[in-house]
């Protein structure tokens, strides 16, 4: 739910058909709002692509292509998970790995996870590491995320192995694809990467000849080259 102040791909923008589209304070009597709640709702539901936070409070949505790339940058694996996870995280990944799907509220009863800024923070790093997705958006007869274990939707893709280096330079260019042009910063900003880890994706593709640097943290898809 992004707009035009800030950087990479928005449905909301996607929406409204306007690249200079700015969200309204009061979403719920706008229609173009409305309509993307309801589209990012639908993908949610349809399951084909990972949804969740990579960094800070704002979600993305991850193509199955590009979910071996992501796993191999933030995910964890089983034997990491006791020393990187916090204690809240392990719980919730527990009772989900035995009951594979459940409500906000009974998650939070059945992990013992009860204070909600804890559960909230658990539950984002779960997303971030690729273990935990919402699968579905409830809002009636209240509103509540249906949480689910990412592997459930995405074996496949979670089970790929992709060396850090060629997940680095994919991520890259699949946002240079998209957007003709790296500004400086835009692509940690929008992946969740590190700057250099962004960097290094950067200039794999410099060094590929798909990506020309034309200054300081700016890259352009070099001239002739289309997805």
């Amino acid at each position: 739910m992004t707009d035009s102040r800030r950087p990479g791909p928005s449905l909301y923008i996607a929406v409204c058909g306007r690249r200079d589209a700015h969200m309204p304070r009061n979403v719920q009597k706008d229609p173009e709002s409305k309509l993307t709640w309801t589209i990012k709702d639908e993908v949610i539901r349809r399951g084909r692509v990972y949804y969740g936070k990579l960094r800070g409070s704002r979600s993305i949505f991850i193509t199955r292509k590009l979910i071996p790339h992501f796993n191999a940058i933030f995910g964890l694996t089983r034997a990491e998970e006791k020393t990187l996870l916090s204690p809240a995280a392990q719980d919730i990944l527990e009772v989900l790995r035995k009951e594979w799907e459940m409500a906000t509220g009974d998650l939070r009863a059945a992990s013992g996870v009860k204070e909600r800024t804890v559960f909230i923070k658990a539950i984002d790093e779960l997303q971030r590491s690729f273990k935990v997705m919402p699968s579905e958006i409830v809002y009636e007869p209240k509103f509540t995320y249906i949480w689910s274990l990412a592997e459930a939707r995405f074996q496949d893709e979670l089970g790929t192995a992709v060396e850090r280096e060629d997940a680095l330079r994919e991520i890259a260019r699949a946002f240079l694809i998209g957007a003709g042009l790296t500004l400086r910063g835009e692509l940690a900003r929008v992946t969740g990467l590190s700057n250099p880890d962004a960097g290094l994706g950067n200039w794999a593709l410099v060094d590929e000849g798909f990506a020309t640097r034309i200054g300081p943290g700016v890259y352009r898809l070099k001239e002739g080259i289309r997805n």
